[in-house]
Order: structure tokens, then sequence, then C-alpha cells
């Protein structure tokens, strides 16, 4: 797939806010500081699109982006390490968690997960959270540049071993990327094109 337009909707904390359109959405979440707002930017190939800072928690709405005019990328608020007030990350994980149950239209999220670190509790906790609502998702390694393929195929293999030892029958789909190089643009953007004609199908 080429991405030909990304354009801004809307932002808010109130899922019944989001977008009415029936167009397939796909959602972007991760842990504080895991290089969201950069693989999103790389996706899409526009520079802009989602704001980075070095400062963990920046995104705190459901940010909607119209792709190709056919679907929407959603940019979620990072959970974990944020430095934000107890109330306020009391109200993002409140309108998260109504996000996920709620959005119909929601038909895959994209789990981030920083592959230099060793699993972290809070990453396996979502990720049971979306498998026992029976919530699609998948998991993008980032930040891959940042290690030997070795240590990276190694990192990958202890997340697959912990998580086969608990709800999964296999290891979710997975992808590896670096926003730095480009690394996984073409294989996401190819899953996404994929479903959507799927979802087409059926419509």
């Amino acid at each position: 797939m080429k991405v030909t337009s990304a354009d801004f909707v809307i932002s808010n904390s109130d899922v019944t806010k989001c977008p009415k359109e029936q167009l397939p959405e796909y959602a972007f979440i991760g842990r504080s500081n895991v290089g969201k707002s950069s693989l999103i930017n790389m996706i899409t190939n526009h520079s802009k699109l989602a704001k980075i800072s070095g400062k963990p928690g920046k995104t705190q709405l459901i940010n909607h982006f119209k792709i190709n005019n056919n679907w929407f990328l959603v940019d979620l608020p990072g959970y974990g390490y944020a430095k934000v007030s107890k109330s306020t990350k009391e109200t993002f994980q409140s309108f998260i968690k109504l996000y996920f149950l709620q959005r119909e239209q929601l038909i895959c999220t994209f789990v981030l997960l920083d592959s230099r670190l060793e699993p972290q509790k809070i990453d396996l906790e979502f990720m049971q959270f979306l498998g026992e609502n029976e919530i699609p998702f998948c998991i993008i390694f980032t930040k891959a540049d940042k290690l030997k393929l070795s240590q990276l195929n190694r990192n990958i293999q202890v997340y697959s071993k912990i998580m086969t030892q608990t709800l999964w029958e296999t290891m979710p789909q997975h992808f590896v990327s670096s926003s730095t190089q480009a690394t996984g643009r073409e294989e996401i953007l190819e899953f996404i094109d994929n479903i959507n004609q799927e979802v087409g199908k059926k419509n």
C-alpha cells in the first residue's frame, strides 16, 4: 500500500465523539516513550503527523487520522511511566479502556514494544486485557536498529516463550521496526491493506 494522504480528523477523550464513519480502524499504543509517534510518522511518510517529544506521555487524547480516505490510524496515549498526575492517568486509563471495549470500527491494535528491553509486566498485562476481551492485536517491536540482530532475535524469543506459557497457544503476529531506517514499514502497510481488502469484500 502506498500512503497518498494522511489527514488529522479529531482528538478527544470521549469514545462517543470518535468519527461515525464505518471505516476500519487500526490503533497504535504502547508504553510511554516506546517510539510510537516516530513509528506513525514513518508508516505514513509524514514527518510531523504525530507529535514527537522527548517527554513521555505527550499523547493524552484519542487521535484519529484518516489514511487514503479509506481507513483510520488511531494514535492512543501511552501507558506506564508518563509523568502526569495520578488523576490524569486514571482518566486516560478509563477512556482508553472504553475505546477498546466499545469501538466497533476497531479492526486491529498494534501494541508497540521496545525491542531492547526484557518483557515488561505492564505490556504483558495490557496484552492479557486485549486477549481476555477478544480484541485482535499484533506486536510491533520498535527501535530494532539499536541492537544487533542476534540480540533482537533473542529478545523476541523471550517474549514468545513467556506469552506461549500464559494465554496464547502461539506468539501473536509481530513486526520488527526501526523508524530511523524505515524497517517494517512495507510489512505493516501490506498487513493493513490485506485486512482492508477482506473487510471490503464483506461489506
